[in-house]
């Protein structure tokens, strides 16, 4: 039996996201069908919008989903109806990566996340007669209802009943993925230094999870003076702004090098400079989305005789069911205020929350899409 909902289609950067009616499949067996009450804008939803990731369109973006369960299959035991739930990745269960629990690195990632369907090829979501690519991060939570999986789901411990699903919705995505790089990837050490480039979601994140961490300095690096002004105030020790010489400035903080270096945003010669400030057995570790046409370039003499580490993080090397409860353990201690990252928006302003971040008026924009 199909359930109708309301969902905000993208069509591509050609066309403004549209809100329409909908109807979802009926459930599976690992199946949950969650009535979302909130949901992070990520940078991840724009770089498919505008084909820089293989998913199809048009299609049912939104993978920072939290809301209330309204169904489960039959072998579900993660939530049961009623549970306030995160959504986050899916992942297949089974492969060396998962076995491991390391279910960001999953071998079938693509189909269980990216492919607009269930790995096996049937749609989640129709509009009206037609199957709708839906799907998104085992998800597709920009639309009142979302149908998630056994693997994707966290309950929300009672820890948190006085916490509103609009402030716990980017946990699934960007501030995991930032967090994770520190204290999950990189485990980086109390008293060492690490510098982080991009003080947007997921830098924001990493520089709390180094003060949690215990690193010292703390360096935030951004182009914009207002975030580095947050940063500040969220654990950095020292900012810097890019237009200056970023390179001359951290050698003077830490003439023996960096112990950690966290890049943001993308970019290869921002990349390659971070490498260039480490200290021996340093480590930088990389998750912005560059052009997959991009390379980097490292001293061979470098890497091999300091012992340094390139390391690609995705989602933060994160296992969600141990991770997301641990981060909002930290919120609720306040040592990780990610809500002043938050600014909401009505569910039909989405358009309006897309401009707001990528203009950087808005550091994490989040959608209340139906009262909770």
């Amino acid at each position: 039996m199909t359930t109708g909902a309301r969902a905000a289609i993208c069509r591509g950067n050609t066309a403004p996201f549209t809100i329409e009616d909908v109807e979802l499949d009926a459930l599976r067996d690992d199946e949950l069908r969650v009535r979302v009450v909130a949901c992070g804008v990520c940078h991840t939803d724009m770089a498919v919008r505008d084909a820089q990731l293989p998913v199809p369109l048009p299609v049912v973006l939104g993978h920072e989903g939290a809301g209330v369960v309204e169904a489960v299959g039959s072998g579900v035991t993660v939530a049961r109806p009623g549970d306030r739930v995160i959504m986050s990745f899916n992942s297949c269960g089974h492969c060396p990566s998962c076995a491991i629990d390391a279910p960001t690195y999953c071998y079938e990632f693509f189909p269980y996340n990216w492919s607009g369907a269930r790995p096996d090829g049937s749609a989640t979501v129709f509009l009206g007669a037609e199957r709708m690519n839906a799907n998104f991060f085992g998800q597709s939570a920009f639309a009142t209802h979302a149908i998630a999986h056994e693997r994707n789901v966290v309950k929300v411990p009672e820890t948190m009943d006085g916490v509103g699903l609009d402030v716990l919705a980017p946990l699934g995505c960007g501030l995991m993925t930032g967090a994770g790089a520190v204290l999950r990837a990189m485990k980086v050490r109390a008293g060492l230094p690490i510098a982080v480039w991009g003080a947007g979601t997921v830098g924001m994140a990493a520089i709390m999870a180094a003060k949690i961490a215990g690193a010292d300095p703390i360096i935030a690096v951004d182009l914009h003076d207002q975030r580095l002004g947050m940063a500040r105030e969220l654990g950095a020790t020292h900012v810097i702004n890019g237009r200056d010489d970023v390179a001359a400035r951290i050698r003077e903080l830490c003439p023996s090098g960096l112990g950690y270096a966290f890049d943001t945003t993308g970019v290869n010669r921002l990349i390659q400079l971070a490498f260039s400030l480490l200290a021996p057995k340093g480590v930088v570790g990389v998750v912005g989305a560059s052009d997959p046409a991009d390379e980097v370039v490292f001293n061979e003499a470098a890497l091999m005789g300091g012992g340094r580490t390139v390391m690609g993080i995705l989602g933060g090397d994160s296992d969600l069911t141990g991770f997301l409860p641990e981060l909002m353990e930290y919120y609720r201690e306040g040592r990780f205020p990610f809500d002043r990252l938050i600014g909401h928006f009505d569910f039909e302003q989405i358009n309006e929350a897309i401009e707001a971040s990528e203009s950087g008026r808005v550091i994490k924009p989040v959608l209340r899409i139906s009262p909770e």
